[in-house]
């Protein structure tokens, strides 16, 4: 994968890349005056906040804006939970979202990612954005749980709305907080609305998908509520899609930009997990996770009061020069890899396995039918609202078959 505009448009994410650099240089821990928060930007720190969930609360409750309709969603959302209710449900879902069943997803991605590249192959010229990137982990999790595929475009929608980050600057403020729930209120609606009746119609109608798995699944007695089955389910079709979409169309601008690492994945297909790994660390779909501290804490030789609100800054850990060798420079086969893209800690991401199986087929398929993939002009590109995610929303290729 190459590019004829290497100098003449650089790419856009470099400008993010060179600040996450510069912050990997900076004091680790440090507070940003104009934000009032506290910053974390090396790998140690920013594992230790991740690890320990009783000192860096996920939960921001009475902290930042509030919002009815997105206050319901959370209830199953447990992305924003502590123990021991995030115990409770992830010990719930893990009874449905097993390493079996997304292992047995397997061959259906490899014949959705055919069925997709079949469908542009009298072209030369397609977004791969529109005809697989986004396609793919939404029909894959329509059918996991059971949804309607051609109500695709609505999630979509849903999808646009919740990360294109139109009500927001460069950084977030509690005010661009509160003017994004605002305006993304209805869309939970609706989205709670559409999800309540999908549970409804599993409980009336049980089959095999995993909707009816989350309606049995049980732990000491317990079992999940609508609402909290909502929530995941509504987190699962969202924010499961929307991070595999990221990571293939960074994938595709990431051999592009460094078409050598291209060559190496073409010449030993079996290291494209290897690839995968460093584009990851590389371009982290979701650079920034929010943590509030619930005591006073020594973190990086500062203290912290108690509930100060911290940002653990993937992006810049996975650039420590402590932890990686070289961390400046994109190495298609860095191995090992210890990034912190998907977290660490008990909010480990829960859909890392199936983004990563999705990835992997798909950038297969992808160099197995075209002999030579390139962005013809990266003025072209569109992308997405760096704030909210790292991500391409339109990226047209041209193509040459094998």
């Amino acid at each position: 994968m190459t590019s004829n505009e290497l100098k003449e448009a650089p790419c856009v994410f470099d400008d993010l890349v060179d600040r996450w650099s510069a912050l990997s240089e900076a004091d680790p821990v440090r507070h940003d005056e104009g934000q009032n928060l506290w910053q974390i930007l090396d790998h140690r720190s920013v594992a230790a906040v991740l690890a320990d969930p009783a000192t860096y609360s996920s939960d921001f409750s009475g902290l930042t804006p509030t919002q009815p309709d997105f206050e319901t969603f959370r209830q199953g959302n447990f992305v924003g939970m502590d123990p021991p209710e995030h115990r409770k449900l992830r010990t719930l879902v893990s009874q449905a979202f097993t390493p079996r069943v997304v292992s047995g997803l397997e061959p259906r991605i490899h014949a959705i990612t055919a069925e997709l590249l079949d469908a542009v192959e009298d072209r030369d010229r397609f977004d791969v954005v529109d005809a697989l990137a986004y396609p793919l982990p939404i029909l894959v999790i329509a059918e996991l749980l059971g949804v309607p595929a051609s109500d695709r475009g609505l999630f979509q929608e849903w999808a646009a709305t919740l990360f294109g980050g139109d009500e927001i600057g460069e950084s977030l403020d509690m005010s661009d907080i509160e003017r994004a729930l605002d305006s993304i209120a209805p869309t939970v609606r609706e989205m709670n609305g559409y999800i309540l009746e999908h549970i409804r119609h599993h409980r009336e109608h049980p089959g095999e998908g995993l909707t009816s798995r989350l309606l049995q699944a049980e732990v000491d007695g317990v079992r999940l509520a609508d609402q909290e089955i909502v929530g995941f389910v509504a987190l699962l079709l969202v924010a499961g899609h929307i991070t595999t979409t990221a990571l293939l169309g960074n994938a595709v601008l990431s051999f592009d930009r460094y078409p050598d690492a291209a060559a190496q994945v073409r010449a030993d297909p079996g290291r494209l997990p290897v690839a995968i790994e460093e584009v990851l660390r590389w371009l982290p779909p979701f650079p920034e996770l929010g943590r509030r501290t619930t005591r006073e804490v020594e973190l990086g030789g500062r203290t912290i009061p108690a509930e100060s609100i911290l940002m653990a800054n993937l992006a810049a850990a996975n650039r420590d020069p402590a932890r990686f060798t070289d961390p400046g420079t994109f190495h298609a086969m860095r191995d090992p890899n210890p990034h912190l893209t998907f977290g660490h800690g008990i909010h480990f991401c829960f859909g890392a396995p199936l983004a990563r199986m999705e990835a992997r087929i798909a950038l297969r398929h992808l160099l197995d039918r075209f002999s030579r993939i390139t962005i013809p002009s990266r003025r072209e590109v569109e992308f997405q609202n760096p704030a909210v995610i790292v991500s391409a929303r339109r990226l047209p290729l041209e193509v040459r078959r094998s």
